[in-house]
């Protein structure tokens, strides 16, 4: 655990959604399928063909590999977009817009990436939501940023250490494909028991 070279952009996402999920992905190399998994990895496969070409004044460049250096980041783009000189990260994802920020996390480091990569800063990016077929504007703010690299420090922690977070429930375990190796309940339940007895 200790020599890791570059955290895969997708493993900020992960330990935003959930920390323990992103452990048991990336420190204990555990992965089960589900509807949610299926769709996603269906939904990649037709987007990473590797192609480039215009649409009306847009350059697009799909399936490109993103790196930075001063973040110790990596991964495959969805969609990189180039307007009027000015780059856009767009993610796509098989469902619709949730209540959480984990996939613009996922944006803005990849926005980080391309800024290191490109040499100009990165304001706007997208997630594409295939379920709804729109885009959600994401705003690469300050507070994003802060937000980004906090996550990239404590996935940096979590992968050095190998240290697993408690599984805790919450609404996010219904969907989740690794709910029945965490079974967040029955530990929710032994606790309960322990501070019984």
């Amino acid at each position: 655990m200790n020599n890791i070279e570059y955290i895969p952009i997708a493993a900020l996402n992960q330990y935003a959604y959930c920390p323990h999920r992103c452990w048991r992905m990336n420190c204990v190399g555990e992965f089960s399928d589900n509807q949610y998994t299926i769709e996603g990895t269906s939904l990649h496969e037709r987007v990473h063909t590797t192609s480039e070409g215009n649409r009306e004044e847009t350059w697009q460049v799909r399936a490109i590999w993103l790196k930075s250096e001063k973040y110790q980041l990596i991964g495959k783009s969805d969609l990189i977009e180039v307007e009027s000189g000015e780059f856009y990260p767009v993610e796509y994802k098989r469902g619709h817009k949730g209540k959480w920020d984990n996939d613009e996390l996922q944006v803005c480091a990849q926005a980080l990436c391309l800024e290191e990569m490109t040499g100009k800063i990165v304001t706007t990016g997208y997630v594409y939501y295939a379920q709804s077929h729109q885009r959600q504007l994401v705003n690469i703010s300050p507070d994003l940023r802060q937000d980004t690299i906090a996550t990239i420090q404590a996935v940096t922690q979590l992968l050095e250490t190998g240290m697993m977070p408690k599984p805790v429930y919450s609404k996010r375990c219904e969907g989740c494909s690794l709910k029945t190796q965490c079974l967040p309940k029955a530990l929710e339940k032994v606790q309960r028991y322990q501070e019984a007895n």
